[in-house]
């Protein structure tokens, strides 16, 4: 299954590093509309993760997700024959609900596969994607260096590999039968007794975890789009320092994955880290305003010291987020609450970019004090409200992923 996420994300970063080039110069597309393109397909996308959570209630994982990579692979063969705005604008959009919705599916299967296991299958998968993704944009740095639309294409097609091959290797993967997403002994029902299940969208302590998760995924839009910016514009910090934030966050999550999950294993692991990710996500904002207006040297200094907390920050979420959400949903529905839950990323990809620009960068310094301020604020919060969730649930006393004892209701919080 690593290897099937692992050849995903290589394809996924082929595309991600020539779509808005593609867009622009093979389909012509001006700032508004490639705008517009973008948002209609994150709005999607969000989309995505409730509906293959609700499915995989029903049907097994394996085949949904075999059937997202086909879907992806027929959706991204019509941007080969259609370069009309209106007509991308459904194309775009199902594409990014079907990758929204394979990659919720993935992490339920891997966590089927994984079982109690599970956050160092997360450590291992966040360290291939990662190889994966970098290995793709060296790809199609290849394909953006020939620059002609033949050369577009090729990368169009190569991403349309990698869903092949990864639905080849799904496939080949056998699906635990009989089992929820954690340990049988659990006690959990089968994925076909979806119908008796409690829904997540009745279930109010549920829904808090989630809309405080939302908020606790900032580091990507602060690490891809704030720092960049902030670089840009407000300090004296050479523009060739911006690659370099990439490459750190790479190396330092293929570095530091396994060891922050073993410290951030289980219940309780996973509820420390949150407080923790406010706590260094505030660091990370500190050095950002010290930044401003800073000459070359003490810029880069401050901006790169910057980038290490705010990866170090996305490593501690990228466990707590996700074993959080497996150990608060209640058993017997818990595909379609992690279907839920991954709704995060997708609302922090759609919005977070705009609440950086229009509201935090727009206030100067103070705005990034007060975003840290307000992580740090939030992620007490989410720890507050999970711990106490979890002894209402009876089970997560041990802090290595212990699972709950008993069904929860809508009424739990």
């Amino acid at each position: 299954m690593l290897l099937a996420q692992c050849v995903d994300r290589t394809g996924t970063g082929v595309w991600a590093a020539a779509s808005v080039l593609y867009f622009t110069y093979v389909c012509g597309m001006d700032a508004r509309q490639l705008g517009l393109l973008l948002g209609v397909g994150a709005l999607a996308g969000i989309a995505g993760s409730p509906l293959a959570g609700r499915a995989a209630e029903r049907v097994p994982v394996r085949w949904l997700l075999i059937g997202c990579h086909l879907l992806r692979l027929g959706a991204m063969g019509l941007l080969l024959v259609v370069d009309d705005f209106a007509a991308l604008l459904p194309v775009v959009a199902l594409i990014c609900l079907a990758e929204r919705a394979a990659k919720t599916l993935e992490m339920l299967f891997a966590t089927r596969v994984a079982g109690e296991r599970r956050a160092t299958y997360q450590a291992l998968f966040r360290s291939v994607a990662n190889a994966g993704y970098a290995l793709g944009a060296g790809v199609a740095a290849i394909g953006l260096a020939v620059g002609t639309t033949a050369a577009y294409r090729v990368l169009i097609l190569a991403n349309g590999l990698s869903y092949v091959l990864a639905a080849v290797l799904v496939w080949r993967t056998r699906e635990p039968s009989g089992r929820g997403l954690v340990a049988a002994k659990a006690g959990e029902a089968p994925a076909g007794a979806a119908a008796a299940a409690p829904s997540p969208w009745r279930d109010r302590g549920y829904l808090r975890f989630v809309l405080l998760d939302m908020p606790l995924n900032l580091d990507d839009s602060v690490l891809n789009v704030g720092l960049p910016l902030w670089l840009v514009h407000h300090t004296g910090a050479p523009h060739a320092v911006v690659p370099v934030f990439l490459v750190l966050n790479t190396v330092l999550v293929v570095l530091l994955q396994l060891r922050v999950s073993a410290w951030a294993e289980g219940a309780l692991g996973a509820a420390a880290a949150v407080r923790w990710y406010g706590v260094t996500v505030l660091g990370g904002c500190l050095l950002i305003a010290l930044a401003t207006g800073a000459g070359p040297v003490l810029a880069s200094v401050a901006l790169l010291a910057a980038a290490m907390l705010i990866t170090l920050a996305e490593l501690l979420r990228s466990v707590s987020s996700w074993e959080l959400a497996v150990v608060l949903a209640p058993p017997g529905a818990q595909a379609s609450y992690l279907g839920v839950a991954g709704m995060s990323q997708s609302v922090q990809k759609s919005v977070g970019p705009l609440l950086l620009t229009g509201v935090v960068m727009a206030a100067g310094p103070v705005g990034w004090l007060g975003l840290g301020a307000a992580t740090v604020g939030l992620g007490a919060l989410q720890r507050r409200a999970s711990l106490r969730r979890l002894a209402a649930l009876g089970g997560a006393a041990d802090g290595a992923g212990a699972e709950p004892a008993r069904p929860v209701t809508a009424s739990v919080g």
